[in-house]
């Protein structure tokens, strides 16, 4: 049976007794299962290159909470869970590629060759997103919640016109699929075949709200009503993940249209570090995820495939630590940004409003030096 002949009627609450049915390369156990319409064949080296970057995200976004602990960083958003998920979806994507995301894909932005420092920097509040988005092909972070759907169709529409053979991935979030903005990017996507590939990453909670206060179907047979086809894949399944992406870029680029992919997986952690899950979850519902850590299969699968040997893990074991000292050597030594250049770059060419507000703040600066009442703001010249 293929996610798609799920054939289960809304309200039925069967559905949350029998459990989704997935595309599913990779058991949690690691092993290794086929499937007769997502074949994949890698070899041993990108294993282990897929296990070394599923490590060291995990690595980046275990630093990057203890950072934000400690006072480093304002907030951080994990995805401790969904490693599987991202770095699947990263693979799929081909250099000509763009992805846009919310703010929680680290992992996609590892695979697009985007520095953890880089990101690191907008949780800090030195920048508001420091990477070239044309450079890498990944946008900048969109907080805003599902408004980078519209960014991506919109990219995707224009690649269209331009005649190029490149795809999109448009990253979101369960809680997303009841926006405005996301379902209007489904009709434009639609109606207009773009090259777009919506990446949803069910977590199974839009911060406190469970996946039954969302929809009342899975989320990928959304996709039916807008007129293109939708999918459920197991999200902390690498191999999956990675087989299903890429089989939906390839139909964008060939003219398809654009594809739903529901990857089902769990947010281990907070929403973000400002968020306690302890107050509308159980702590069971934790440990049962556990079983299913996305990284732990593929390192199962590889040790009971003898594709990798102790030395290799304790070779990625010695890299994470690296990564950990440059990322809390490199953020701590971060400079603070100059206040006033929150002025630039709002337009294209500064409007005499904006212009008022900057003389006025560096005024305010000023003043706090002319008076002697203390020490110049942070990022004074004076």
């Amino acid at each position: 049976m293929s996610a798609g002949d799920i054939g289960v009627s809304p309200g039925d609450s069967s559905f949350a007794e029998a459990g989704p049915e997935l595309i599913q390369l990779l058991t949690p156990e690691g092993e290794r299962v086929e499937h007769p319409d997502y074949a994949i064949d890698l070899s041993p080296e990108e294993l282990r290159a897929i296990y070394r970057d599923l490590a060291l995200v995990r690595r980046v976004d275990v630093e990057a909470t203890a950072l934000q602990r400690q006072g480093e960083l304002g907030i951080w958003a994990s995805l401790l869970g969904q490693e599987g998920a991202q770095v699947g979806a990263g693979w799929a994507l081909e250099d000509q590629d763009m992805a846009f995301p919310t703010y929680r894909e680290h992992g996609v932005a590892w695979c697009r060759k985007v520095d953890p420092l880089d990101v690191i920097s907008l949780f800090r509040g030195c920048d508001n997103g420091s990477w070239d988005p044309l450079a890498t092909k990944f946008n900048l972070y969109t907080v805003v919640i599902g408004v980078q759907c519209l960014h991506a169709v919109g990219y995707g529409m224009g690649i269209q016109r331009d005649g190029s053979d490149s795809a999109v991935l448009a990253f979101l979030g369960d809680g997303a699929t009841s926006q405005g903005d996301v379902n209007e990017s489904f009709v434009w996507a639609s109606v207009f075949a773009a090259p777009v590939v919506f990446f949803c990453q069910n977590n199974q909670y839009a911060i406190s709200e469970p996946i039954e206060k969302q929809s009342r179907i899975p989320l990928f047979q959304r996709a039916r009503g807008f007129g293109f086809p939708g999918v459920r894949v197991d999200g902390n399944d690498v191999l999956a993940v990675l087989a299903v992406t890429r089989k939906a870029l390839e139909a964008a680029r060939t003219g398809q249209g654009p594809t739903f992919i529901e990857a089902y997986t769990y947010r281990m952690g907070a929403h973000t570090t400002s968020d306690d899950p302890s107050r509308y979850r159980l702590a069971s519902e934790m440990e049962a995820w556990k079983l299913k850590d996305p990284i732990e299969r593929v390192r199962a699968y590889l040790i009971r495939s003898g594709q990798a040997d102790a030395a290799f893990f304790e070779s990625i074991e010695a890299e994470s630590d690296e990564l950990a000292a440059r990322i809390r050597k490199g953020t701590t030594e971060m400079p603070d940004p100059d206040p006033s250049s929150m002025f630039a770059n709002v337009y294209a060419e500064q409007t005499p409003y904006l212009r008022e507000q900057a003389e006025q703040f560096a005024a305010y600066r000023a003043s706090f030096v002319a008076s002697g009442d203390g020490a110049p703001l942070v990022g004074s010249e004076a």
